[in-house]
Order: C-alpha cells, then structure tokens, then sequence
C-alpha cells in the first residue's frame, strides 16, 4: 500500500557526506566496533514506507519523498540510535534499482555509523533489492527464498519478516516456509524479548497480511513475543491484541489523507518495554513530539 531536534546536520552537509559515500557503499553495515557490552536500554529508529523513486523529483499528493527522507535522514543522526529499521516499501511502485540506487544513496551516512535494516514491502522487487544492497546488515536468513533479519538490538531481539507477496499488489503473506522458520526460531532462541517487524497490516482486511491469523496463532503462546510494527497503512496508531502491542509506523514518503503524519519514529526499548516519540516533518504534525510509554506483556 502507498501512504525534532534543534541540533540537525546542514543539509548540504548531508548531501555531500551521501554522494562521497555512494559510489562505493554495497553494504548497509556500521564500521563502528561492535565490541561494546549491552545496555540496559537502547535508543532506536524506525521509519516506514520512503517510497523513494529513481526520480528524486517523483512526488504524490503534494510530498516529494525523497526530500522527506533528505530532511527524515539528519534528525535520525542527530538522535544517535543504535540504527535504523525502515519496514518496508523503500521503493516508490515497483523497485526499479533507480529507486534503490537513489535510497542507498540517502542512507549512507547514516549506514556509516551504524546498521541499517531494511524490510520487503508491496512496493519492493526482492531480486532488484539484492542487485542494490548485496550484503546487508543482519544475520540474514532466506526461508522460502525470502529476506528475514534476525537482530540482537542489546535488551531486545528483532525479527524483520518479509511480508512481499507480489511487487505492486496490495496484499502480503508471510508463507509457511517463513512462519516455520520463526516457530522454529521463537522455540529454540532464550527468552530475550522478541519484537517482530513486517511490512503488511494485520488486520483482517483483503489487502491486509493474508496470513495474520496463523501469526497470531504462533506468537500468542510465544511470551517472549511482545510488539509487532508494521506500515503499510500510512499511519500512526497504537493497538493490542493477545497482550502483544501493536505498532502502525507512520509513513516517511507522503500519507493517504491529512490526518496523518509524515515522519519518522524514535524509540527507546528496555526489557520492560518502551518509549516511543513521534517525529512529524510533514502532514499533520500537531503530535510532533508525542510519546507513547508501553510495558511489554
């Protein structure tokens, strides 16, 4: 489906940094030292549907997404996250490399400093993803041919499913071959807190995550699940079901209506739960700086 702080970097800054990196970044992996302990807490950035086009001029009801993410990309920066996940529809339509060309680009100061995850969206063409971003952070695994990311993010642990049924149909499922992989994983990985990511809403609409049920199915007795975030939608909404919060990722590219924010999300995630601040940069900003405090099941 298609849907702050004061110490931002100069944009022009920004621009600069993305193009010197560019022409040599195949890999959205940090260069940092990994050789920290863990925190107690873990401050983190999630974004949602970018939609970025190989044109950067490409836009949609008034919002050019690819300024969106030029603007979006600085107040991640300056949040200094442990990295960014971004849930899927990186691409405008149909994932031409342009789009992704275009993305990396506009990711790679970021992706210097630290990991950048990137989930499979409706919008997304899986095999010109890989093309773009040949070894990407993560520890990657390909149930059913799919693009799944397992993270540990210190006090948590994140799966990133790949919901992508078809590029450019509404819809998405999951797939048994990917949902025994995370039946198998939940079984068999300690009792850290798991938080899911996908693209697809999991509601029970046609053009919702087709197999939501058997997720739910799967997770609800697996107590170490405790939030799933998604986009799709292109809004921002906090909901429960089965004690598992529920996440809708407010978009970055442009929203459906004006009720909704354009923007981004910053979290800070215990093992108790989290906090989670609204970044509105476009739409409806009237909850800029809104945080949402949840406690895990």
């Amino acid at each position: 489906m298609s849907q702050v702080s004061d110490n931002r970097m100069n944009r022009r800054q920004v621009l600069k940094a993305g193009l010197a990196l560019a022409g040599g970044l195949a890999v959205l992996r940090p260069h940092r030292s990994s050789g920290q302990p863990p925190k107690d807490d873990a401050p983190w950035a999630f974004l949602s549907d970018t939609h970025i086009a190989a044109d950067p001029e490409n836009n949609h009801r008034g919002f050019y997404p690819y300024r969106n993410l030029e603007k979006v990309l600085p107040q991640v920066a300056s949040s200094r996250p442990e990295g960014l996940v971004i849930t899927g529809d990186l691409a405008r339509l149909t994932g031409h490399v342009g789009d992704y060309e275009n993305a990396r680009k506009l990711l790679a100061p970021i992706a210097d400093e630290r990991p950048v995850y990137l989930a499979m969206g409706n919008h997304d063409d899986r095999a010109n993803f890989r093309r773009v971003f040949e070894k990407p952070a993560g520890e990657r695994h390909e149930p059913g041919g799919r693009h799944v990311i397992a993270v540990d993010a210190g006090p948590v642990r994140f799966l990133i499913l790949d919901s992508l049924m078809l590029t450019n149909e509404t819809a998405g499922l999951l797939g048994k071959a990917q949902r025994t992989w995370l039946e198998n994983h939940l079984r068999t990985s300690d009792d850290k807190p798991v938080i899911l990511f996908v693209h697809h809403t999991v509601g029970d609409e046609d053009d919702d995550l087709l197999d939501a049920p058997r997720l739910f199915a799967l997770v609800k007795p697996a107590n170490k699940v405790k939030a799933i975030l998604y986009g799709h939608s292109h809004e921002y909404e906090f909901s429960e079901r089965d004690g598992i919060h529920l996440i809708n990722l407010p978009a970055t590219g442009y929203t459906f209506d004006d009720v909704q924010p354009v923007g981004w999300v910053e979290a800070r995630l215990t093992g108790q739960g989290g906090d989670f601040v609204l970044h509105a940069i476009a739409g409806n900003t009237h909850a800029d700086g809104q945080t949402t405090k949840l406690r895990w099941r």
